[in-house]
Parts: structure tokens; sequence; C-alpha cells
């Protein structure tokens, strides 16, 4: 859904509670670009935006792109603007077996690579080998798990075997796909092709100065036909404050922003804000390993202390809602009635039952053990930020010490274990997407998977059940019981499902959004379809 307007809401309540709370500065700098490929004044035929994070790869071997709308590369489907799967390089949807267990994919003829090398099946056939290959550094291979074999039926047809019925297998197949002959015969996880990728997609990699840009150019070739948005660039640059003011300055033509600051931009003639509605959860981890954030006492009395609605209004200005888990409320899997209500009361009679007792300066204590643990966020990011101090304020309330402290992913990694982070992910294609990796035992502290540690048997239980069976009511009770689990255990407080809100300037003909995953900015935007663009007269 496109909208043209931010909701305007008074911040005052986020400003008092960071009055209120403990946070280490941000160490975010301008990234040091401006002119050449990253000045917004190229024209009608360029695109300049401004955003937060860049990929380690641009090789999809390595993880890139596996959502859709990479750009450099097509999968064999694609996602439409309501996220509905479309035939790209594949001419059509799959065909599947009455079993579910076998999906057949027949080929568009005559795509070329950007390289001038045919596309064919053994494209397909290297890349998913490749990144079910223990040895490839893939960080999502467990949602290809059900994956048995994939081979080629002649140069234009692609048959994958699974292991088991696996309901969002198809949306696994907008995987881009890789050259077989550009990227073959070298160290996946370090050779050139990550930096040097080759792909089907509407643009070609021009230039890429890691922490400054990635530039593209329109791949004249591309089966689609030529984009008309000739040069595309993302700009990189970590701190909020410092994308809006490069916005400002006219340095960048879009950029993702928080709500609040894009909120400066509302009367702007000739600049439009869009939100696009995501699936992007924040939410706290609560280590399982932590002697006060283990405790299941703890944990349910701070998912009652935490005032979702005001976080919404105050920090997302209304862009966003409240969240009780990692599936949004507007989502058809959502388990209607595991709502929690903001209680602190109710918390606070929890913590007493079980001995929790209000020391110095109102901290609780338990056996000696003080009430208190350290949560970080990103260093740069305002939204979580905001969020983390709200949180904090909200704990203290009931008598739980939380440090704010920021700082790089590098090191908030190394802390994972005993401290909690103030998290973000989510995607909306399919429920296994999310919980699985957040919540299975078996995946914790796998990489950015279970980033709490956390441990349910019953959760475990009902996550291979959905995702074992393709019967649509069998999925919803397993997901439903997931859910009403992790209310009563929850490894995480769940804060807010947030909408991702861009500013641009307005030139520019055949933008829209997509509800986003948790992965946004690169390929995720308005942009996501600027190959099909036209500029405005």
């Amino acid at each position: 859904m496109t909208v043209r307007t931010l909701r305007t809401t008074l911040a005052a309540t986020v400003a008092l509670l960071a009055l209120a709370a403990c946070s280490a500065p941000s160490d975010g700098e301008d990234d040091g670009g401006g002119g050449g490929d990253t000045g917004g004044d190229g024209g009608q035929d360029s695109l300049v935006v401004g955003i937060a994070t860049e990929p380690d790869s641009l090789s999809p071997l390595l993880g890139y792109g596996k959502d859709g709308n990479s750009k450099i590369f097509d999968g064999l489907l694609r996602h439409d603007e309501d996220l509905a799967l479309q035939p790209a390089l594949a001419t059509e949807l799959p065909q599947v077996s009455d079993d579910g267990l076998t999906y057949t994919y027949t080929l568009r003829e005559g795509v070329e690579f950007s390289d001038g090398t045919p596309f064919t099946a053994q494209d397909v056939v290297f890349t998913y080998e490749t990144v079910l290959d223990d040895g490839t550094h893939y960080p999502y291979r467990d949602e290809l798990d059900p994956v048995e074999a994939v081979r080629a039926e002649g140069d234009h047809s692609v048959v994958f075997e699974l292991a088991y019925p696996y309901a969002p297998f198809a949306e696994r197949t907008v995987l881009p796909i890789a050259s077989a002959e550009a990227a073959g015969g070298q160290d996946v996880n370090t050779g050139p092709y990550n930096t040097e990728p080759v792909g089907t997609g509407p643009y070609v990699l021009a230039d890429w100065t890691p922490g400054e840009r990635i530039s593209l150019r329109a791949n004249p070739g591309y089966w689609g036909g030529e984009p008309t948005v000739d040069r595309l660039t993302m700009a990189i640059i970590p701190d909020d404050d410092v994308r809006a003011t490069r916005l400002r300055s006219g340095d960048i033509d879009a950029a993702v922003l928080p709500p609040s600051l894009a909120e400066g931009f509302a009367d702007d003639e000739g600049m439009v804000t869009y939100n696009a509605v995501s699936a992007d959860v924040r939410a706290v981890t609560l280590p399982t390993g932590n002697p006060v954030t283990g405790d299941v006492a703890v944990r349910r009395a701070l998912d009652l202390a935490v005032n979702r609605e005001l976080m919404v209004e105050g920090i997302l200005l209304g862009a966003g809602r409240p969240a009780y888990g990692p599936v949004p409320t507007t989502s058809p899997w959502f388990a209607e009635g595991s709502e929690r209500a903001h209680d602190p009361e109710a918390a606070r009679a929890i913590l007493d039952e079980a001995g929790w007792t209000e020391g110095d300066g109102g901290i609780r204590a338990q056996d000696g053990q003080r009430a208190e643990f350290t949560l970080w966020y990103p260093a740069g990011d305002r939204l979580r930020q905001d969020h983390a101090l709200a949180y904090a304020s909200d704990a203290r309330e009931i008598g739980i010490d939380i440090t704010v402290e920021s700082g790089s992913w590098e090191v908030i990694e190394e802390r994972l274990p005993e401290d909690g982070v103030l998290y973000g992910g989510g995607n909306p294609a399919d429920p296994d997407f999310d919980l699985y990796g957040m919540l299975h035992s078996r995946l914790a502290g796998d990489g950015w998977n279970n980033m709490a540690y956390y441990a349910n048997p019953a959760i475990d239980d009902q996550l291979d059940l959905a995702r074992r069976t393709a019967d649509p009511e069998a999925r919803g009770a397993a997901y439903d019981t997931v859910q009403r689990e992790l209310a009563d255990n929850p490894g995480y407080t769940f804060l807010t499902h947030i909408d991702h809100v861009y500013v641009m300037a307005d030139r520019w003909d055949g933008v829209t959004t997509q509800p986003e995953p948790h992965d946004h900015g690169l390929g995720h935007g308005p942009w996501w379809n600027v190959e099909s663009w036209r500029a405005r007269a």
C-alpha cells in the first residue's frame, strides 16, 4: 500500500523517556561520499538512494537477494506488488506433484547473463547445489532443508525433489540464479564472484566502494527490456540523521528514514513520502543463559510491563502496530487472543511471587542477584535507540534496571549469549521463515538465528510439524500453539511491527511499495520495481 503523507503525532513522550534512560552515544558518521556517483542531481535517468547497511557479498550463493529484488539477478519466480508469485526465469509457476514432493519448472529460452553466456537449467542446478553444500557459508540453508535433489532435464527444465512436503517451497525459488560459468571453479566463500557478480537481472554492477556506495547501470541486454532509469546508486549512510541531512541537501534523491525524521519532509514541495507495510518486528532478546533474562518470571513481567501502544504512537508516529510475537497482528496466521495488555501491576505481582524483592533504588533482587542486564542497539539506528530507551524506562517502573548501550554489530555479536539486543527481523511471505530460525533450539546461536538462545521443546515440535505438512489447517493450528506457548515463556519481548518509511524526490511514474521483510533499502523499497519506472516529463 502506498501513502503520500505521514500521520503527525507528537513525539514528546519519547524525548522524556530518553532523558530518563541511559545510552552510549551514537558513533555513526557521514560516509564521506558526495559528488560523482553519489550526487542526487544526476538527472531523470538516474537515482541515488541513501540506505543504512550494505551486504557482505553480492553473490546469491552467500545469501544476497534471497527474498528477491536483487536487481543484478533474477530468480525462477518473483513477487509482484502484492507479493503474489509470478514467473521470472521460469515461464510459468511450477508444476507440483500430488504428493507435494516434486516441483518442475520450465525455463525461458534465449536469456543471457550480462557477460553474454546463455542461461540454462545447469545454472539453476549449480546455484541450488552450491547453497546446499555444507562448505558454503549460506546463512539460510534451513529454509531449503527439504530439498533432496535438483536436476536438469535438458537445457530448459529443472526438477526439485523434496524429502517432505514443504508448503512455502515455491517462495524459496525467488532465490537469484548465479552463473555456473562465472562463479564455478573458485572458492565460493572468498572468490571474485562475491564482488564481481554476473547475473541475468535488469542491472549490472558498475562500481562498489565498500562503506560508501554500490553503483549499478542498466543492462542493455535484459530479457525484460532495458530499464529507462539508467543509473542506480545506493549510498551507504549508516546514521539516520546524516541520511536525512544529505537528502535535504539534494546530495541523494531518496532515503529510508525513521518516521520522526521523515515527518520533517512532509511539507517539502517536490518530495513524497511512502509508508510500506512490513513484517519487520522490533523485539528485545532475553538470553536464556543470563541469570536475570533467563528467568521465566522476569520474561513474563517484562512482557506485561512494556507499553507497546505508546511506542507505536510516540516512536513510530502511528506508522506501525504493537507486536506480540514475530507474526504481525494483520497476518492471517496471527493467533487471535494472544495479545497482552500493558499491565505493570500484574508484572510486579509476578516478580513478587517469584521472590524478586525491591531493594536499593527500587531495583529488585533475588538471592543476591540484582535484576539488571545490558541492552544493545546498533549505533546510528534511531528507531532501535528509541525502542531501547522506552523499553528500559518501562522496565525500571517494575524494578528492573536495564543499561542501554550502542555499538557496532561486531561488538554486539560477541555479547549475544549474555546481553539483550534490540532485534529486527521478519518476512511476510510465510511464517516458517520467521518462526523457525528465530525460535527453534537447534539454531540457537547459529549466526543471527535464535539470538536469544531460546529453547522450548513444545515450540520445537510444533515448528517441525508445521514445516513438514502442506495442510493449511494443520499448519495454522501449529503456529497458533507456537504463539501461545511463546506468550507463556517469551524468550523475546516483542515491541512493534514497523512500517518502513521512505522519502524521495517526486519525479517518476510507476513508483509503489510491496509488503516488505525486515531486510530493506538495497532491494526492498519503493525502488523494488525501478526497472519499470518512467521519468515524468
